[in-house]
């Protein structure tokens, strides 16, 4: 009999199939206005990372280790970007802000590989800094082809293994209401809140790849900083340390905007006082930072700025052929 009960309480548990993201609701007067600045935000992100894809493969002299791990950085932010910008200016634009709970677990998969791939990549990428600069004279031989594919491979494993672990947790909760989510994308700590289920045990195993997918990486990344930047400061010629330093000012700055936010997202208290800013950080290591990325490089990078000006020299000519 207690078993028939709790079956039926079990069954009863699942009635909820859709979450409602609250999104901006607290901004009701600006939906028009967000939905222009984050659609723009979108065609800019999308168009700049894949013109660095394409010119990264077409132009020869960008095929070395620091432009592979910037071409795949680019494909990680356009695939980043999509799991969250598409679902956000539908609900913008049409006022519906449901999500299949299916589908909520479907852009939490997603983001968690995706961020989780970024913060390994980002790691590789400061690895690739540290041979050039502390072991100039080892780099062509220890970066070579091989060793930047098994690194890229391993970045995108180590993203894909650990969040489907989560998600077969993540399956097993079950939501019994309320179904109202205080955020634009499906995030786990939002998510767990709205289970009626035991979140103990899949909270643990999210402190323990929250340390081996993302502490660990941030501190090898920072190591290889350390490293880099007491090695510059013995380069005698301020000349020689202005041309060490560019090289990495562009993917150092792409760090401390991706560490430095999850940071504050993640590690400030839950009150509601800090909500809303919470949400506002979220905004930028979601949305502008794979924004940033195309931007930063292309900006502050003379190679990059040298391989997009031939590359449009070339299209014109076809143009005008």
């Amino acid at each position: 009999m207690i078993q028939l009960m709790e079956k039926r309480e079990g069954e009863n548990q699942t009635a909820i199939t859709e979450f409602i993201l609250l999104g901006f609701g607290d901004l009701p007067e600006l939906p028009t206005f967000l939905f222009l600045i984050f659609l723009v935000i979108y065609i800019v992100t999308m168009a700049g990372n894949l013109l660095i894809i394409a010119v990264v493969v077409t132009d020869q002299h960008l095929h070395t280790p620091m432009y592979f791990f910037l071409g795949n950085l680019s494909f990680l932010e356009t695939c980043y970007t999509s799991t969250i910008l598409p679902r956000m200016l539908a609900s913008l634009l049409t006022g519906d802000r449901t999500i299949f709970v299916g589908g909520c677990m479907t852009q939490f998969f997603f983001f968690c590989f995706l961020a989780t791939t970024e913060c390994y990549l980002l790691a590789a990428m400061s690895y690739d800094r540290y041979l050039a600069i502390c072991k100039p004279l080892h780099y062509g031989t220890r970066m070579n082809g091989r060793l930047c594919f098994q690194l890229a491979a391993g970045c995108w494993i180590s993203g894909f293994l650990p969040c489907t672990v989560m998600m077969s947790f993540m399956s097993q909760l079950i939501f019994c209401g309320p179904n109202e989510m205080d955020h634009f994308f499906c995030d786990f700590t939002p998510m767990l809140k709205l289970s009626c289920s035991d979140t103990s045990l899949i909270t643990l195993v999210l402190y323990i790849f929250s340390f081996l997918d993302a502490v660990s990486p941030f501190l090898l990344t920072l190591t290889s900083y350390v490293c880099i930047i007491s090695t510059i400061l013995r380069i005698p010629s301020t000349t020689g340390r202005q041309k060490a330093f560019s090289t990495c000012s562009s993917h150092l700055i792409i760090v401390a905007l991706f560490y430095g936010t999850i940071m504050i997202v993640y590690m400030l208290p839950k009150s509601n006082t800090l909500r809303a800013l919470n949400k506002a950080f979220s905004v930028i290591y979601t949305v502008l930072t794979p924004l940033a990325n195309p931007l930063i490089y292309s900006l502050r990078n003379r190679e990059v700025k040298v391989a997009l000006r031939n590359a449009v020299r070339k299209c014109m000519d076809l143009i005008k052929n």
